[in-house]
């Protein structure tokens, strides 16, 4: 069995990130891996969806629990270019993740502005993995915008 880096699944999840911006929506985007495999992705569609919870993190965890077939998804990893907000970080902690990898820190509405023990004490975070490229594309997103 190949064992692929937290750097691949980042990867993978910026590629998601990549469709939002393709579609004039944030650029956010998120995979949930299970046995090294990728079970669930999204990427943001808010605007698309004409819907406020249509995060990249809610997408991947929807589609992950459809494909396990299962609420809790404790056996698997969450990869999202972007520190998730409040609402999606409450999403991780009732399905329970074993881990949690971001790109870069969103200062603004990122849950560990507010309480960085808010996913659980089983659950791992990890930040920084490409942070840069993940901060790049928000960052052309916006630009893009004021211009």
């Amino acid at each position: 069995m190949e064992f692929f880096t937290d750097e691949y699944f980042m990867q993978k999840a910026l590629a998601e990130a990549q469709k939002a911006l393709d579609e004039d929506e944030i650029p956010i985007g998120a995979v949930v891996v299970y046995e090294n495999t990728i079970i669930g992705k999204g990427y943001n569609q808010t605007e698309k969806l004409n819907d406020v919870t249509a995060h990249a993190e809610m997408l991947a965890i929807t589609a992950a629990a459809t494909y396990l077939n299962s609420k809790f998804l404790d056996e698997c990893t969450l990869y999202v270019t972007i520190e998730p907000c409040l609402m999606c970080a409450g999403a991780i902690k009732w399905a329970r993740f074993h881990k949690i990898v971001f790109g870069a820190e969103e200062p603004k509405t990122g849950f560990t502005r507010i309480d960085k023990q808010l996913l659980g004490k089983k659950t791992q975070v990890a930040g920084g993995v490409l942070a840069e490229d993940c901060a790049s594309l928000m960052q052309t997103f916006f630009k893009q915008k004021r211009s």
